[in-house]
């Protein structure tokens, strides 16, 4: 009896075994790596062929049939296993979770590939009278060698010359592009030599396919970029591939025209794509047609083999870390996949993470610097203005008078300008001037944002909406202010103050909708718009010539954030968006308006200072055993039952100290239960758990003591990006 050990793809945390299953007479060409289709109880589901073997072992129980194969191949490569067991027991998480991973979508059902007929001349023609009609059409054919039969519009000449043997009919699997239309064009470039140094140096290891890690810390319009493409062309002239991660879909766009300028042969995945998109991918991958991957993290779980290059663009950016289960990081996925196929792996910043840069000064990755800009192009002159002193002179604007004066002479100047207000929507609460009320998410308690296009209020985390209230649900009053400024409101006071300007709003908004934030960045490259402003994306990676000033707005709001990474995030988007200005011949210029001028984060960026801030900072998190001197492990306890799973918190914050923390030889520290941000969270109660460990293996083992990682309610989150 042919035999198949199957995992099954369920979300259940607590199944980490395989289930045997009957390989039929007719799927007797199954082998380790199919994706197939099996009951499951009550359910049909999807799962992942383990191993196939012919057994006479007796069960003692009736084993259930293979119902159907997902695709028509294999689907997991050795190194997509190889790489699936490894996150399965780093993050503790099912092995089905982390196969799930590498697939392109949901797959309970088949997804048919997409044909499309073709129309050929057939090898051998017999003799046989034809219209008139008919022998141009042949000639038409054999000219062209073969017709989509969509263009026919005479379905009877078809049926005559197939009756006629003249012509055949071919089916063939169409494979969809949305960006094999990306115009690009290549540009004469000679390197610096700053970038010609970091090429020579890495070229080595890619040449020997030894594994190593870079840390290439450049300034904005350093040309970091072309040093990607440069070591890519010597991974393929290796018959290697190349992987660019970046952080969000936002920037593909970008990086694509730029690759493509120089390779035929890339293709672009991220999670903004169809599942049949994906799975033509996928398709192309295998078939060795694709040799360059670009994408946001889920470009990481592609079948793509014999990598030489992984490069992880803006590697200090949040989108990098999964906030859902297993919570993954793509930075350490990427790290570990890199040594896995003896791969060089590049991390890529103008403000690397605290972690990273550590490391590299620890001698733990080789660090290539980029100090100037390409051509030696000034970075842009940073002006911090004080908002309480605005406030004073009169000022009750969201722009200050310098902001406001400098796109005035932009606009006169005929040049662009950015502007970054990191808050979406219209108001950012809502509330009652006379009882201090503010109109809460009813899911997880947090202010709601009013959002004037559809005149509702919506919650940013659980995306629930409702309609603002008239009078206070507390007190009965009228009286109910909005308060805040979000892009929408920013929008109106543009339109109000520039008249004149033709503006431009990217946020979560404005870029629903597929390839949308690529429409807008094109439109205003062309120069049809003045004015972009938006969210942190429009503080990321562009690079537009002919932007000279940039405006950032509330630029210490972050500061007020509870948790140790908030100066370091405060410092990397000002001087990421500072990065936005004077890139092309014309010099920048860049207003910061902040209420706290005295901030590290925010001093040193506006002197685009990275290695003073760093100097400021990294006492206070080694003082506090903060990474990098530590990994975090943060476990998120919930239960409806508020008391009960604050005592089952308390057990395991007790059993850590007892067992781990005064017997361990490396520094081991335990915080909490202490409630989470979001204490409430759709009815249910949500406890915080966190430890500051020196040996993470160490605090591996004791969540496995003590089946952490299969209890319903715990979550375990390694490196998490916050600490509640």
């Amino acid at each position: 009896m042919l035999t198949a050990e199957i995992c099954v793809n369920l979300a259940a945390k607590n199944i980490f075994q395989v289930y045997t299953y009957v390989v039929p007479q007719k799927f007797s060409f199954l082998k380790k790596g199919w994706r197939v289709i099996v009951p499951f109880g009550a359910k049909i589901v999807d799962g992942f062929i383990m191993e196939v073997k012919d057994t006479d072992k007796k069960f003692d129980f009736e084993l259930k049939e293979i119902f159907d194969v997902v695709d028509n191949e294999i689907w997991f490569t050795p190194p997509m296993f190889a790489m699936a067991s490894w996150i399965a027991d780093f993050y503790l998480c099912p092995l089905s979770q982390a196969m799930a991973l590498f697939m392109a979508g949901t797959h309970s059902k088949k997804i048919p590939p997409k044909t499309e007929i073709f129309i050929k001349p057939a090898e051998i023609f017999s003799e046989t009278k034809l219209t008139k009609t008919q022998e141009n059409f042949l000639q038409n054919l054999r000219e062209r060698g073969e017709i989509p039969l969509k263009e026919i519009k005479s379905s009877s000449i078809i049926k005559k010359l197939l009756e006629k043997n003249l012509i055949v009919k071919e089916s063939r699997r169409i494979l969809r592009d949305s960006y094999a239309n990306v115009d690009a064009v290549q540009k004469n470039i000679t390197l610096t030599a700053e970038q010609k140094k970091a090429v020579d140096t890495v070229q080595l290891f890619i040449k020997s396919k030894m594994h190593a890690g870079f840390l290439l810390h450049g300034v904005t319009g350093s040309g970091k970029t072309q040093v990607y493409i440069e070591l890519t062309k010597i991974a393929r002239q290796l018959g290697r591939s190349a992987l660019i991660l970046v952080p969000e879909i936002s920037l593909t766009g970008q990086i694509v025209k730029s690759f493509k300028a120089h390779f035929s042969e890339v293709t672009v995945i991220h999670s903004g794509l169809s599942i049949a998109e994906r799975n033509d991918i996928f398709y192309k991958i295998r078939k060795g047609e694709v040799g360059i991957v670009i994408g946001a993290r889920s470009a990481l779980f592609t079948p793509l083999d014999n990598i030489g290059l992984i490069v992880v663009d803006e590697e200090q950016d949040s989108s990098y870390k999964q906030d859902a289960p297993p919570f993954y990081h793509a930075k350490i996925i990427a790290e570990q996949f890199a040594k896995i196929q003896n791969a060089v792996i590049i991390f890529g910043s103008a403000t690397p993470s605290f972690e990273t840069y550590y490391r590299a000064k620890s001698g733990k990755l080789f660090y290539l610097e980029f100090s100037h800009r390409i051509s030696n192009n000034p970075l842009p002159q940073v002006e911090c203005v004080d908002m309480r002193v605005e406030l004073k002179a009169g000022n009750k604007s969201v722009l200050s008078f310098a902001l406001k004066n400098l796109l005035e002479e932009t606009l006169k100047n005929q040049q662009q300008a950015i502007l970054l207000l990191n808050k979406r929507g219209y108001s950012t609460f809502v509330m009652c001037r006379d009882c201090g009320e503010t109109v809460r998410c009813p899911e997880c308690g947090l202010p709601m944002h009013y959002h004037i296009t559809d005149k509702t209020l919506k919650c940013h985390y659980c995306e629930v909406e409702k309609i603002p209230p008239k009078i206070c649900p507390k007190c009965g009053s009228k009286r109910i202010k909005y308060f805040g400024t979000g892009t929408q409101k920013l929008e109106e006071i543009l339109s109000e103050e520039l008249p004149q300007a033709k503006i431009l709003r990217m946020d979560r908004d404005t870029t629903a909708k597929k390839f949308a934030y690529d429409e807008i960045l094109e439109s205003f490259r062309r120069g049809d718009f003045d004015i972009l402003f938006g969210t942190k994306m429009v503080a990321k990676g562009h690079d537009i010539p002919n932007v000279t000033a940039v405006g950032i707005l509330s630029a210490d709001s972050v500061l007020n954030f509870p948790d140790f990474r908030a100066a370091e995030e405060c410092f990397d988007l000002i001087t990421q968006a500072a990065g936005r200005a004077g890139r092309g011949d014309l010099p920048g210029k860049v207003i910061v308006q902040t209420y706290n001028t005295e901030a590290d984060a925010v001093k040193f960026a506006c002197q685009q200072d990275f290695k003073s801030f760093y100097d400021a900072e990294i006492s206070k998190r080694e003082f506090l055993f903060f990474p990098p001197f530590s990994r975090l492990v943060k476990l998120i306890f919930t239960s409806k039952n508020k008391e009960k799973i604050f005592d089952a918190a308390e057990r395991i914050v007790n059993s850590f100290k007892l067992e781990v923390a005064t017997n361990s030889a490396t520094r081991q520290e335990i915080f909490g239960p202490i409630p989470a941000a979001i204490e409430n969270l759709r009815g249910e109660f949500r406890f915080v758990v966190l430890i500051k460990t020196a040996d993470l293996e160490i605090v591996r083992g004791f969540l496995r003591l003590h089946n952490l990682q299969i209890s319903p309610n715990v979550q375990i989150d390694f490196d998490p990006l916050t600490t509640n």
